[in-house]
């Protein structure tokens, strides 16, 4: 299984992960965030992920909201998209877990085979073709 560093309250759901505070890891969970931390994003684990190109992971239900202030929701979509435009990926827990190239090479190197739910990036699909 794929160590990730976990910030955040753990996901409700498995994203197929096990967790840990501790180096090493091979990608980030965000589970839950809070206003403030969306709004003036700048967690280091994930902006080291990030410039190291490893996968990171934001579970949307760890989501805050602000139904009642039209102002602060914009706000909060901006900050989304810009997460989004960084590349951390936007996940709800559901069924179908995305592969990404650098976990395509860490299940090649350990012989392991993607489940059927599962959605690869084209990369990661040439990566994984040998293990048929």
């Amino acid at each position: 299984m794929i160590r990730a560093y976990l910030l955040g309250r753990e996901p409700m759901h498995s994203l197929g992960f096990s967790y840990t505070k501790e180096p090493p890891y091979e990608a980030v969970v965000i589970g839950s965030v809070t206003l403030g931390e969306l709004l003036r994003f700048s967690q280091e684990a994930v902006l080291s992920a990030l410039a190291e190109g490893k996968p990171v992971y934001l579970y949307t239900p760890g989501l805050p909201q602000s139904e009642k202030n039209r102002a602060l929701a914009a706000s909060l979509n901006a900050a989304q998209r810009e997460l989004k435009n960084w590349g951390v990926i936007f996940t709800d827990g559901g069924r179908k877990k995305l592969i990404t190239a650098e976990e395509a090479k860490i299940m090649a190197a350990s012989g392991q085979k993607p489940g059927p739910e599962a959605v690869m990036t084209p990369l990661a699909k040439e990566i994984l073709e040998g293990l048929g």
